[in-house]
């Protein structure tokens, strides 16, 4: 009886899950409901609404009309080259939606979202609610970055397999086949593209500065912006803090913190068992790390007491997996996502372009980097990988996917130890996030110059946008105003 009980409640925990949408945590999202494209300003203008000042036909921006589903605000393309360099020819035409009040007095507020694979556009609306208290000061900004939204990078077998997860293992086939179809293309969808484009932007609005603020991957987007134009960025706000460096495919600082942060959930909750043991023991008896990190991971953006994960780690610890595996089975129904609303395509290929792995960087041989991957793993201890082990950080999808990936030039990345310039930034964080840890930002903090900290108690991922109290948001809305 107690078992059946169990199943249906990991039915209801699936249901509850593909109801949602659930963002899963290595996608790094800032969760929200996605447009269609009439909606987002593609498709022909609602009667009677009100946008600002059509943008115009100059500096790259185009087609500006109204945003139909967000009064106030105007929807245009700006025309970008798919090579930078210009030796490849070839254009882009990325959404970009822009509030009316192009005078304000503190400028241009570029809201950069998560990923990377993420659009902006559609959630314009609900940023604009969220950000209102400092938009009489603010222009409100939003893009649909290359590889994204209308114009998402298609991979289908990929995004079937990964969803809005980057924890969650692929194929092999499913990696080779989303690399081939994107061809030698997929060489021109890295940060230093995207950075490329946001300058554009800037062009094309006339403005001499922007305010950045990014969420998860977008903090890398803005970090690496500010990195390659430090006299264009006005301040920073990096909420869910992806440092500078890049993120670990291994995801080891991840696998520390857990303990850290289920024994902070136990602690808020009152449970009478030890979340931290149990998850060592079920990842030794069960040899199930990937699919146990992939679902603490996103638990976190359901429920940042991770109450039934505790639940379920003390069954399983006990001898009982069925509640656990229920709730894997649910993060992965709910974590499905079109290509529109996260692309995994555009999700392989920045990652792969810009991470450091243990064979090295995007260029090398493909027949050497499992040899790599085992020596590095092999290398690990208890140390380096807490409760978990080294089988879990050699078999994440963020892993595996470039594991896979046909071998592509490597982009320049900026020196390690280089430092930010020294504008004002706040660097925002909830203490119990295992998508993007604290830890994190403490690594971002050593190479910003004036950073202001504010971890939010109690917050996991994405603290603007989903902490349940006003602590983070009110941060960013003081650091604005007086920064």
């Amino acid at each position: 009886m107690r078992r059946r009980r169990e199943r249906l409640q990991g039915r209801r925990w699936t249901r509850a899950l593909t109801a949602a949408a659930l963002a899963a945590t290595g996608a790094l999202l800032l969760p929200g409901t996605a447009m269609s494209a009439a909606q987002d300003g593609s498709g022909p203008s609602a009667a009677g609404e009100t946008g600002a000042p059509p943008a115009g036909e100059h500096g790259g921006l185009s087609g500006a009309a109204p945003c139909t589903a967000v009064a106030g605000f105007t929807c245009a393309t700006l025309t970008v080259p798919l090579d930078h360099s210009g030796a490849t020819p070839g254009t882009l035409g990325l959404k970009v939606a822009m509030a009316g009040n192009a005078s304000a007095p503190k400028g241009v507020l570029l809201f950069l979202t998560g990923g990377p694979g993420q659009p902006g556009v559609p959630y314009v609306e609900r940023l604009s609610r969220l950000m209102a208290p400092v938009l009489d000061d603010y222009r409100l900004v939003m893009i649909d970055q290359r590889g994204t939204g209308g114009n998402a990078l298609q991979c289908p077998q990929l995004q079937e397999q990964m969803g809005s997860s980057d924890l969650t293992p692929p194929t092999e086939a499913a990696v080779r086949d989303c690399g081939a179809a994107l061809g030698p293309d997929r060489r021109f969808y890295g940060t230093n593209d995207t950075v490329a484009d946001l300058e554009a932007l800037r062009e094309a609005l006339g403005v001499r500065r922007m305010t950045l603020d990014g969420v998860s991957y977008g903090t890398y987007t803005a970090t690496r912006y500010a990195l390659a134009h430090p006299e264009r960025v006005a301040r920073l706000v990096l909420d869910s803090v992806v440092p500078q460096t890049g993120y670990d495919p291994m995801d080891l600082a991840a696998m520390r913190a857990a303990p850290r942060v289920l024994d902070a959930a136990c602690a808020a909750i009152g449970c009478t068992t030890d979340p931290a043991a149990d998850l060592a023991t079920v990842v030794r008896r069960y040899g199930n790390g990937v699919d146990v990190l992939d679902t603490l991971t996103t638990w976190g953006f359901v429920d940042a007491d991770y109450a039934a994960m505790i639940t379920a780690l003390d069954r399983a610890a006990n001898g009982d997996p069925a509640m656990l595996q229920a709730l894997t089975a649910g993060v992965r129904q709910g974590s499905a996502a079109t290509a529109e609303e996260l692309s995994q395509g555009l999700h392989a290929a920045t990652l792969c372009l810009d991470g450091r792995y243990p064979w090295g960087r995007s260029d090398a041989p493909e027949e050497d980097r499992a040899a790599a991957l085992d020596k590095a793993a092999a290398g690990l201890t208890p140390a380096d990988y807490g409760p978990f082990d080294a089988a879990t950080a050699k078999g994440l999808g963020s892993m595996l996917s470039c594991l896979h990936w046909p071998a592509t030039p490597a982009p320049a990345l900026p020196a390690e130890a280089r430092r930010l310039p020294g504008v004002p930034v706040l660097l925002l964080a909830g203490d119990r996030d295992l998508s993007t840890p604290v830890e994190w930002l403490y690594d971002q903090q050593k190479l910003t110059p004036h950073a202001q900290v504010a971890i939010i108690p109690g917050a996991a991922h994405s603290v603007q946008s989903r902490a349940t109290t006003d602590a983070g948001r009110e941060a960013v809305f003081a650091f604005l105003r007086d920064s």
